[in-house]
């Protein structure tokens, strides 16, 4: 009996394992730190292209070059996490333990 009970623990162990590598992968999905990156930016140059000045204007051709990149910023970063939300990752399939093979 103790050799099952251990396998059960073993087992029960294992989807806990699964459970916390599933959502380690979704914490650092590389789409959540790019969006994340580029919403945060985008805010800060988008700030600062609505307080330009005249003069910072006239440095650009009289293109306020922060705000549209400010807001390119923006829409990219979020771009990112829409994606992220709509299509989330997948988890990885199950592994097949030793012992529990199909039989023929």
């Amino acid at each position: 009996m103790s050799e099952s009970h251990s396998e059960k623990d073993l087992q029960r162990e294992i989807t806990e394992l699964q459970g916390k590598s599933a959502t380690a992968a979704r914490l650092f999905d590389i789409r959540r730190i790019i969006g994340g990156l580029f919403v945060l930016y985008g805010v800060i140059v988008t700030i600062a292209g609505l307080t330009a000045s005249d003069a910072d204007i006239d440095k650009a051709a009289g293109v306020n070059i922060n705000l549209w990149t400010g807001l390119g910023m923006l829409a990219l970063g979020l771009f990112f996490l829409a994606w992220l939300k709509l299509r989330p990752v997948a988890p990885p399939p199950p592994d097949v333990v030793a012992g529990d093979e199909p039989r023929e």
